[in-house]
């Protein structure tokens, strides 16, 4: 089983998905929404949900334990200020690489109107595109509001540079996955150099595990870390990032791209509030607005927040019908393209 892995790839998504489904009916039996499960633990509860092996020379058990603890000051008036208000919350769903102008323009215009304040926009395909895109958009949001940039992984380090210094005047918040998502020293080195066009490194997606962040961090090879509820060890393992990013004291973005990682994702950015970081300071969770349907518990959105689930779980409850109708290989979606 090391050999397929150890915590990496096809092996780790799979703990993943086992573990993420535990912690949905721990917190169904509990009867509360994941988010409250964890924010109801006391400290010590939460460090013995925690794998510290590897990592305790980044951060140690006792150092976790004194971040929690630290935290419990004004910890209900945290909750009760989510509950009212929510978590702030970005879109990606304005700018994909070839969207059309008058789309660009016209999504763009639909979210301001909707209360939205930061803005990601896909770069990497075509640099003069890009600089163009980017002008149109920050026409359209204004200074005032938050741009960030995202490669997906697209180029070499120098060529991140480069690239990136092109889009400097558009004032972006961060570059998110400038090169591959493995090169820790690459991503350090293109931090170096951004940094003083005010410009940071976002990154985390695609980010193996625990080990991986830790060093992200020591390298100094990001300003805003990007977890995943799917591609880490669960609740578990993210639980000890969000933990060692506190100790580094860089922000938590989490990446939530649609497919259910919204429903996933919400309640441990709401718990690194509540009881870890206790700051919103250049903090924001992605926002994709496409699959909610397929939930039995979607998202809400309120003036660009996410608003604290409800619901008893971790919803990531699929509707029945949607189960049926994509599963595997016998789903009318399957059919469909087999026929074809």
């Amino acid at each position: 089983m090391r050999w397929l892995g150890p915590e990496k790839g096809v092996i780790h998504l799979a703990t993943a998905a086992v573990l993420n489904a535990v912690w949905d009916l721990w917190a169904r039996a509990e009867g509360k929404p994941l988010w409250k499960l964890l924010v109801d633990m006391n400290p010590k509860q939460v460090i013995s949900c925690i794998d510290f092996r590897y990592i305790t020379d980044a951060l140690t058990e006792e150092e976790a334990l004194d971040i929690l603890v630290k935290a419990q000051e004004d910890k209900q008036h945290r909750e009760e200020e989510m509950l009212k208000e929510g978590y702030p919350a970005y879109t990606t769903s304005c700018a994909w690489l070839n969207y059309p102008d008058q789309q660009l323009q016209q999504l763009c215009t639909d979210a301001l109107k909707s209360g939205w304040t930061k803005f990601k926009v896909k770069v990497g395909a075509d640099l003069q595109d890009d600089i163009r895109r980017c002008r149109l958009i920050r026409k359209m949001i204004g200074p005032e509001n938050t741009l960030m940039i995202d490669a997906n992984q697209r180029w070499d380090v120098a060529e991140a540079i480069s690239w990136v210094s092109s889009l400097a005047e558009f004032k972006p918040l961060w570059i998110e996955e400038p090169t591959s998502p493995d090169d820790i020293l690459g991503h350090a080195a293109i931090s170096k150099a951004l940094a003083p066009l005010g410009i940071g490194v976002a990154t985390g997606e695609q980010c193996h595990n625990r080990v991986m962040f830790k060093q992200f961090l020591q390298a100094s090879a990001l300003q805003f870390v990007q977890i995943d509820c799917c591609r880490l060890g669960s609740v578990n393992e993210n639980l000890a990032v969000l933990l060692m990013a506190h100790k580094f004291q860089v922000p938590v973005c989490p990446h939530a791209g649609g497919v259910g990682l919204c429903e996933l994702v919400q309640h441990l950015i709401l718990f690194d509030y509540i009881c870890v970081s206790a700051s919103l300071s250049n903090r924001m969770c992605e926002y994709v607005d496409h699959l909610h349907e397929h939930f039995t518990s979607p998202v809400v959105i309120h003036d660009a927040c996410y608003m604290p689930p409800k619901d008893a779980g971790y919803s990531c409850e699929m509707l029945e019908s949607s189960v049926q109708r994509h599963q595997y290989p016998e789903g009318d979606v399957w059919k469909q393209l087999k026929n074809k």
